[in-house]
């Protein structure tokens, strides 16, 4: 056998998932001619059949005294590049791989180039292989990779759910609790999962269990990993983006191909209209479908753009997430502001910084960014409630009531139909405002009424079929009487 020749430098090297059967023949012959070796931790398997000549050092103690993982990365990271420069250089071991799942492997290697630090690179087997043999799955073509602690910090997965997901690092029932909290905001309770422990030893694990009972195994250690079956067909907004893209294809739909976004804008408003009603009916099921017809009017209009080149669905996904983040600096970041107001006068804030920095001349007022195609209610509202951002507002709510009766009063002074007419606007403004004060979205309050004046006044025509009388011949002491029956019924 060639020796190895020890030069400075840093030797990262894979002790594999876990049976020392399962070391690489470089692997072994490295470690026989090695007098000491540093490893991230001793708690591998592996280690218990390395030559018994070989001085091993932990870095375990640093996840005693660390509360954060990257603190103990860093510290790793930082002793292993001294080490790196010293005559003999230094071996560094590691579960699995050195570039799998392995945070301190990519790291030192960045870092040693910064440094002018030689690395060479011992491959192991990783965790995946034993596991995907305990799973019998072939992970190609569509497995997603996820770090259990990255997961963990999300409050809904990152990755598609219609694709099948091997999560790792879940060591601890608690990091098993948080990554379940995270797939709970998609996938059901009762999902089936595989939990797979200590792959590729002895001791190897493989439970199939509901989503809800992964923080409850008793097997679970730093050799544990999740497997997540896909959710469903077409559950991902990427396969739902190919359908519409099939739909513009040539081969695709001959209506859909036709549209564009001028054609396209009855449905976009209708789409919204429906999707209203849906929520002023508090259907779960209606809402439901109707925000799915909404969310196909949004990717028609995504798909046309992107093979106009305009732009793109990633596009629109960056765009409105950076904004999102950049004006929620009280969420995002450390400012700190004092209730829906402050929220409200910081977001304009934030507006016009972007407008400078992006330099725009802001030469209309802020009133001109209300879209006109708004309802006339839902136009009050905004234009009142970007008024109260720079601070156009009565400081308490007496004025606004006082205001209300005002115009009423200006309307029965009113003397022609013209002043009636402007005056009624103007209370109908007062009134938007006084919701306002209370917090009341006066669009929303009179779509209510509408509904419930539908379902009274269905009721009254049911109730005079029952009673065979015709609804135009009726009185309106008789409709009333009806009418108070449909208000008891609710």
């Amino acid at each position: 056998m060639q020796p190895f020749i020890k030069t400075p430098g840093i030797t990262l090297l894979g002790l594999g998932p876990g049976d020392p059967a399962h070391l690489t023949r470089q692997a072994w012959e490295w470690l026989s001619q090695l007098d000491e070796m540093y490893v991230r931790t001793n708690q591998h398997p592996t280690l218990t059949g390395l030559p018994e000549t070989l001085v091993v050092h932990s870095f375990d103690h640093l996840y005693e005294t660390n509360e954060r993982f990257e603190d103990v990365y860093n510290q790793i990271v930082d002793t292993i590049l001294d080490l790196g420069k010293r005559p003999q250089g230094v071996t560094y071991a590691v579960p699995g791989h050195p570039m799998v799942a392995e945070t301190t492997g990519t790291e030192i290697i960045r870092r040693a180039a910064d440094a002018s630090i030689p690395v060479r690179v011992i491959d192991g087997m990783s965790f995946l292989e034993p596991v995907f043999t305990a799973l019998g799955l072939d992970p190609f073509p569509r497995l997603v990779l996820v770090d259990a602690l990255d997961l963990g910090r999300l409050h809904t997965p990152n990755f598609p759910p219609d694709m099948p997901a091997l999560i790792t690092q879940v060591y601890h029932p608690m990091s098993a609790s948080e990554v379940k909290l995270a797939l709970n905001a998609v996938y059901p309770d009762d999902h089936p999962v595989r939990l797979v422990h200590a792959a590729g030893t002895s001791e190897q694990v493989v439970e199939d269990i509901p989503l809800y009972e992964i923080d409850r195994s008793s097997q679970t250690g730093l050799m544990s990993a999740l497997y997540i079956p896909p959710l469903g067909k077409g559950t991902s907004i990427e396969s739902f983006q190919e359908v519409v893209a099939h739909l513009r294809a040539p081969d695709g739909c001959p209506w859909d191909k036709e549209q564009t976004h001028l054609s396209l804008r009855k449905y976009l408003l209708e789409e919204t209209y429906e999707a209203l009603e849906a929520l002023d009916a508090e259907d779960p099921l209606a809402i439901c479908e109707e925000l799915g017809d909404l969310l196909l009017q949004i990717v028609l209009h995504a798909q046309i753009a992107a093979e106009e080149g305009d732009f793109t669905m990633a596009d629109i996904l960056q765009g409105i997430n950076g904004k999102i983040v950049r004006r929620h600096p009280h969420v995002f970041a450390d400012l700190q502001v004092s209730g829906v107001d402050g929220v409200l006068r910081n977001w304009q804030k934030l507006k016009e910084a972007e407008r400078a920095a992006n330099g725009e001349i802001r030469v209309e007022g802020i009133l001109n960014g209300v879209p006109s195609a708004l309802p006339a209610l839902s136009q009050a509202q905004e234009i009142q409630s970007r008024a109260t951002r720079v601070g156009f507002d009565w400081p308490e709510i007496a004025p606004v009531l006082d205001k209300v009766f005002e115009e009423l009063d200006e309307i029965r002074a009113a003397k022609n139909d013209t002043e009636r007419e402007q005056e009624l606007g103007d209370l109908l403004f007062a009134v938007v405002n006084l919701g306002r004060w209370y917090k009341i979205d006066a669009e929303s309050a009179l779509r209510l009424t509408n509904l419930r004046f539908r379902k009274r006044f269905a009721h009254i025509e049911k109730r005079a079929g029952e009673l065979n009388r015709v609804l135009s011949e009726m009185s309106l002491a008789e409709m009333d009487q009806l009418w108070d029956e449909a208000k008891a019924q609710e």
